[in-house]
């Protein structure tokens, strides 16, 4: 359960560098490629990190099996890691000659996090919904990570001289491959379940028919669009994104309905997912237009061209923040309260967290959040931009605070014990007979 913590400890730095960065670039201008290296702190340093942590727990968990290896967990964490900060401070400098040592070291820890977390999963059979979207993210990453050190290369080596597709083709597969296949299908196939668990609902059977449509469109749709998107066939392409965005819009009917039939309180995972179905909805509705009339073009390439906050942080960034509030809880409460239990008085998930923080950074975050998405498409003045993206930086840092102080008050030796371990190997399982599931898990699983 470490192993996670310290992804996700070094995902918030992440965090911090790069709202901080997209807040500086609004009012000054940032010098080398800032908008690439901003991105790339949040998508990876961020999403991916933390997605990274997430699987090496939760697959483990979920599927009933042991983790493969807990020394490539830990060293696919500081090779991203280390990577990263490589490529984005040559980003910063100017220094592109440097681009392929960061990229390489991104395209190992990538490649071991695929094969640590797929041999992982390979002794999941036969794989449900989740297990089939997890195992169709790590195909994804596995193929983005090449992409990218290529597109890093190219910078200063051509790299597609030989070869009959240009960077631009190969850049627009790889976003593509990244956004919707590696970061999205983890999020569908993780909030389907975390979707059920923190709304004690159940699907019921028009729910199953369109999580069957969701398995049909989605992933398929992923393919076609970055094959078409790839070889600038344009056919290919828009067939791709017409059944990515109908399983998407599958996928958010079923993850509203259980939100509207939530038979629990409201919580602070709830909140944010109900923010994450609406900021879904619009964004399917703004992008079919678009992705419809030219799929291949590179202001098409999230989407609608100005709806891309509805997606980054309407969707990736309010699911993250949602099930940290209680993945990082719940890991803590496991390392040093659940031994406790029945002998002493101990404190429950939710209790470990500050709930003032948490109210304040969602709301701060949702104010800043609907200020951003929404000037770009009524043609807001900059100083509105500027007043939300600081508004939003500030719910961010709420929220990070938050998860430091609970890390720091209740984790068994706070955060200087979690960075401090982190270059350790943990002790590896046990792999005669297959070892055990780290985590009991309910019988049916």
């Amino acid at each position: 359960m470490a192993i996670p913590l310290r992804h996700f400890v070094l995902a918030l730095g992440f965090l911090v560098v790069g709202v901080g960065g997209s807040t500086v670039t609004t009012v000054v201008t940032l010098p080398g490629l800032a908008g690439l290296a901003h991105l790339h702190l949040l998508l990876i340093g961020w999403v991916a990190v933390t997605i990274m942590g997430a699987m090496t727990q939760f697959v483990p968990v979920w599927s009933g099996v042991t983790i493969h290896s807990r020394r490539l967990a830990v060293a696919q964490l500081w090779l991203v890691s280390a990577g990263l900060i490589g490529f984005a401070a040559a980003l910063l400098a100017g220094a592109l000659e440097w681009l392929p040592v960061g990229g390489a070291l991104m395209l190992a820890g990538i490649w071991v996090f695929v094969y640590n977390v797929g041999r992982t999963l390979a002794r999941a059979r036969p794989f449900d919904f989740t297990e089939r979207h997890f195992a169709f993210a790590l195909a994804c990453f596995g193929l983005v990570a090449p992409f990218g050190f290529l597109l890093a290369v190219d910078f200063t080596t051509p790299a597609f001289d030989s070869v009959a597709v240009s960077r631009f083709e190969i850049h627009l597969s790889h976003a593509t491959l990244a956004l919707f296949g590696a970061l999205l299908a983890t999020v569908v196939g993780a909030l389907f379940q975390l979707g059920q668990m923190f709304t004690q609902a159940e699907p019921d059977r028009l729910d199953e028919r369109l999580l069957t449509l969701e398995q049909l469109c989605f992933p398929a749709g992923i393919g076609a669009l970055a094959l078409g998107r790839g070889l600038t066939i344009e056919p290919v392409a828009r067939v791709g994104a017409v059944a990515l965005l109908v399983g998407l819009a599958a996928f958010a009917i079923v993850l509203g309905r259980l939100l509207v039939g939530a038979t629990v309180d409201q919580s602070p995972m709830l909140a944010r997912y109900r923010v994450v179905v609406g900021s879904l909805l619009v964004w399917l509705a703004l992008a079919a237009p678009t992705w419809w009339t030219d799929p291949i073009a590179y202001g098409s390439l999230f989407g609608h061209p100005d709806a891309q906050q509805l997606l980054l942080l309407g969707v990736f960034g309010f699911v993250v923040i949602g099930s940290l509030y209680h993945i990082v809880p719940f890991i803590i409460w496991i390392e040093r309260y659940s031994d406790r239990l029945g002998f002493e008085q101990v404190p429950m998930i939710d209790d470990l967290y500050d709930d003032r923080l948490e109210r304040a950074d969602f709301w701060t975050t949702l104010v800043g959040f609907g200020g951003l998405s929404v000037a770009p498409l009524v043609g807001l003045p900059s100083a509105a931009v500027t007043a939300s993206s600081i508004i939003a930086t500030f719910g961010v840092v709420l929220f990070v605070v938050n998860m430091l102080l609970t890390i720091h008050r209740h984790g068994p030796d706070g955060i200087a014990g979690v960075l401090a371990g982190a270059l350790e190997a943990d002790e590896e399982p046990t792999k005669a007979g297959g070892g055990g599931p780290d985590i009991d898990v309910s019988p049916d699983r």
